[in-house]
């Protein structure tokens, strides 16, 4: 896969590929709503893809190693290797499959050339944010990135955060953008699950996931708007590009949002995950739940679209708590555990899981429910805190285990 087209989002870069035309050089204001219609139509439905942010660790000191270009330069054409907005992280990106253990295949299979192509240069390694690296660092030497500081400045430098972003194509324009407003409101529930930055600055947060309070910096994050129709969306688009704010589609950053490069939704709200086992369990969960929506899409012909600020309120819950903590049901307001809402989910997905052929990997996400990144990481810092649990990162970065 060829890194063909600019993108500057600080965050996700790279859409998961699709077989027919890419969008290459549109800007948002020469997007009808016919034209991004057009991308939820056609073949591939339910396709998954992976996008995963690695940092770079420096193998003695375990702080970041802003080492990326001479890592690349040693993956020189390896299409599923790309740099990223900080110089201490890369990209590893899937093609799209049907089932998302393949997809978790793919990338473990990148992660092992990652590992053999930064021996002696850097130890590679999977969280939400590094555990003690100072607030600022140094950005990938493109002009796609020069141009991000140019744009934000020092926030720009403060961008140290990883994710790990999974698409999922659905196809029907009315379906898609039904599934993307439904979706919405599960984004506390995805965050919780793979919430997995506990430590910042050498620090336990006090938070399950701190990777939010960075990301906020930029304009754009988190739950993202409801969207009424094709039409409202062109218009937004519009409106951002005459701005200076959206010159182009991909600058829309949200944790959710409809990819018009490739037809997919893109769900960006998860943590990146220390284990691959992990990125299993995240990946057959939201491949599940997107399933789910769209078979409820297809039996009823409509889906709710829950209220932005009820959404932020559970998703504050995520981050502060990740799985430990209570959310309020969207509709009645009544706080269940975490835990409770999410079991009962991963019931309620089985049988999507099992039509996509994604049971197995749905075990992983049992797992998370249970104990997830966040938690997993203070178990590895014990006493010693942030530098033991970046050690348990880097150690368990290549290890697939059983999934």
């Amino acid at each position: 896969m060829e890194d063909s087209w600019r993108d500057d989002d600080p965050h996700a870069r790279r859409g998961t590929p699709r077989p027919n035309e890419r969008i290459h050089d549109m800007t948002s204001t020469s997007f009808s709503a016919e034209r991004l219609r057009e991308r939820f139509e056609g073949e591939g439905d339910l396709t998954v893809g992976i996008e995963e942010e690695v940092m770079l660790l420096d193998p003695e000191s375990l702080d970041l190693a802003p080492v990326a270009a001479e890592v690349l330069e040693r993956l020189a054409g390896d299409p599923a290797l790309k740099p990223e907005l900080p110089a201490a992280h890369v990209e590893i990106v899937t093609r799209p499959h049907e089932r998302a253990g393949d997809a978790v295949r793919e990338l473990a299979a990148a992660r092992r050339r990652l590992v053999e192509a930064a021996s002696g240069l850097a130890l590679p390694a999977a969280a939400g944010a590094h555990p003690f690296a100072a607030e600022h660092g140094d950005l990938f030497p493109a002009e796609r990135y020069r141009e991000m500081q140019r744009d934000y400045g020092v926030i720009a430098r403060r961008q140290l955060v990883c994710a790990l972003q999974i698409h999922v194509a659905v196809r029907g324009a009315e379906r898609a953008l039904a599934v993307y407003n439904a979706l919405r409101g599960f984004l506390p529930e995805i965050a919780a699950l793979a919430a997995a930055a506990p430590y910042h600055r050498g620090e336990d947060s006090g938070l399950a996931s701190v990777r939010p309070t960075i990301s906020q910096l930029l304009p754009r994050q988190g739950v993202p708007p409801a969207v009424s129709s094709w039409s409202a969306l062109a218009d937004e688009l519009a409106w951002g590009a005459a701005a200076g704010s959206v010159p182009e589609p991909r600058r829309w950053w949200w944790e959710l949002r409809p990819n018009f490069a490739y037809g997919t939704l893109e769900v960006r709200v998860p943590d990146a995950q220390a284990r691959v086992s992990d990125v299993a369990g995240v990946a057959s969960f939201v491949h599940a739940l997107v399933g789910l929506l769209c078979e409820r899409f297809d039996d009823r012909g409509a889906l709710a679209a829950p209220a932005t600020w009820r959404i932020e309120e559970n998703r504050f819950s995520a981050c502060a708590h990740g799985v430990e903590g209570e959310m309020a049901d969207l509709g009645t307001g009544i706080r269940r555990a975490t835990r409770e809402r999410l079991g009962e989910l991963v019931g309620q997905i089985e049988g999507s899981a099992a039509r996509l052929g994604c049971t197995g990997e749905l075990g992983q996400a049992r797992r998370l429910v249970r104990e997830n990144g966040a938690m997993l990481q203070r178990r590895a810092g014990g006493a010693v805190g942030a530098r033991e649990a970046t050690r348990w990162l880097a150690e368990n970065f290549g290890d697939e285990g059983k999934w």
